[in-house]
């Protein structure tokens, strides 16, 4: 496994769920963190707390629909720690309905956060990789990107498009890892965002057995504590008791 220590890892969507697990996780590996979200009030909290227990941490407010801010988020952690060596595209939301009920606001605000804000973080990113010849992405996807499920069309197509953006890096740069990880149903507030009552009440549900955050955390260190000549394309995480395919 390869040493964290000093290594800047930016995380997007870091003020809850994923995001925040993971950011609590690699602290205590001695890496140089860089933490974004729109709620700046948990970040600057969690902040304080990772401060409190050792940790290197910055934070930002981060919009990651807007190419500006992504680019002002990137610049910031370069600024304070000379380089990035790793970006966790985290953000996502999940407003599931049945393509009848034609929440076309809630398509367009999936396409915004869950693919235009993945490649606002590569545009940000990649550049600077490419200069120093190395880097990693890892996006944080979902088992929707690889099955589709009623309710979740436009949500698996946004995943459906990370998986393929994640796998395009891997393919055009030979010395950038890429990493995609795929997790099953994760405690979070992602199903928050639904707003027709009926798929809501289905996802109560396929909640029943669901996975801490903590879980997809540990797969993103272990992505991101390989050696440098050690790709981990892909890791797919649900819980054992689950009948998803």
């Amino acid at each position: 496994m390869s040493d964290l220590n000093e290594k800047t890892i930016l995380i997007t969507g870091a003020s809850s769920g994923i995001g925040e697990a993971t950011a609590r996780l690699l602290a205590g590996t001695g890496a140089r963190l860089m933490l974004g979200a729109r709620r700046t009030d948990r970040l600057e909290r969690l902040a304080a707390e990772i401060e409190a227990a050792g940790g290197t941490v910055a934070w930002q407010r981060l919009d990651v629909t807007e190419a500006a801010s992504f680019a002002s988020f990137v610049d910031a952690a370069v600024e304070r720690y000379g380089r990035v060596d790793v970006l966790v595209n985290n953000a996502g939301i999940m407003p599931l309905s049945p393509l009848a009920a034609l929440k076309t606001d809630e398509w367009n605000r999936m396409i915004d956060v869950n693919i235009r804000g993945v490649l606002n973080g590569v545009a940000a990113a990649l550049p600077g990789f490419v200069e120093q010849g190395s880097g990693q992405f890892v996006n944080v996807a979902s088992l929707g990107a690889h099955y589709v499920v009623p309710t979740g069309a436009v949500y698996c197509a946004t995943k459906f498009a990370v998986w393929a953006i994640t796998d395009g890096i891997r393919r055009e740069h030979d010395n950038i890892r890429a990493t995609i990880i795929s997790p099953g149903a994760v405690e979070s507030e992602l199903a928050d965002a639904i707003t027709h009552p009926e798929t809501a009440k289905a996802m109560e549900a396929f909640r029943a057995s669901i996975l801490k955050a903590d879980a997809i955390a540990r797969a993103i260190l272990f992505a991101v504590s390989q050696p440098g000549d050690v790709d981990v394309s892909e890791i797919i995480v649900r819980p054992t008791a689950s009948d998803a395919i």
